[in-house]
């Protein structure tokens, strides 16, 4: 891989960054949440990394195919599964349940990061992770994601508008990878997909390894993660996007 750019040391990463543990969010929700808290970041707020989990959900991004959908859309009804149109970059993919999600919302331009090594730097929180877990996992040149011998555990699909970022990482940990079936996951027909629960052939739990995401993330960034209220009134941006329904 080309991403050993990350380990560059001309950006400034020290400034904290805003840790939020969102629990399980609806799509459509965290992407109204993600664009309040992006302008409140592009205002001077600080920066943020939610982790959460998304109910059942297939999304495609600014360069879908439509047919790297394999099944209809009554099927997906009938599996209570949602189809999403995403701003992220990248093809299809799947989110749903077992699957730790992680959106920072960071401005790039105050952090002097370019989107390309912004998105090295996640791949390797994503292998930096999994190194605690003890699986070795790479990145691939070409290839955006991370990958456990040849197998796609972790997808990435990010936005940069303004300088400040959407959209993020998932990261299979308990996942039914059943899912994964019904469509050419990001577009590769000759990736497989699995999960730290087949990897390591159990779980260690979706906490265990947010808490192991956090840790890489403050390494990877050169950050401190500050858990708690948060005084740009991000817990409250949150409040408000769920008070609005739908």
């Amino acid at each position: 891989s080309d991403c050993l750019v990350y380990r560059e040391k001309d950006s400034f990463l020290t400034d904290p960054i805003h840790l939020q543990r969102l629990g399980t969010v609806d799509y459509e929700t965290a992407c109204r949440w993600q664009k309040q808290t992006a302008e409140i970041v592009r205002e001077g707020g600080e920066d943020v990394l939610a982790l959460l989990q998304h109910p059942p959900v297939f999304t495609f991004g600014r360069r879908i195919r439509p047919e790297h959908l394999l099944v209809t859309a009554a099927e997906l009804q009938s599996r209570r599964a949602s189809l999403v149109e995403s701003e992220r970059g990248g093809d299809i993919t799947f989110h749903g349940p077992g699957q730790l999600v992680a959106y920072p919302i960071i401005n790039l331009k105050q952090r002097h990061l370019g989107p390309k090594a912004y998105v090295c730097r996640l791949e390797e929180t994503m292998i930096q992770a999994l190194a605690t877990l003890g699986l070795r996992s790479r990145s691939i040149t070409g290839r955006p994601g991370v990958w456990l011998d040849g197998e796609k555990v972790g997808a990435i699909g990010v936005r940069v508008r303004d300088g400040v970022t959407t959209h993020g990482f998932a990261l299979n940990v308990e996942t039914d990878l059943s899912w994964f079936e019904s469509i050419i996951a990001c577009g590769l027909k000759d990736a497989a997909v699995t999960s730290i629960e087949r990897a390591l052939g159990f779980s260690p739990g979706l906490r265990v390894v947010e808490d192991a995401i956090a840790g890489a993330f403050a390494t990877v960034f050169d950050c401190s993660l500050e858990e708690g209220t948060s005084a740009s009134g991000l817990s409250r941006s949150f409040a408000t996007v769920l008070a609005d329904g739908v």
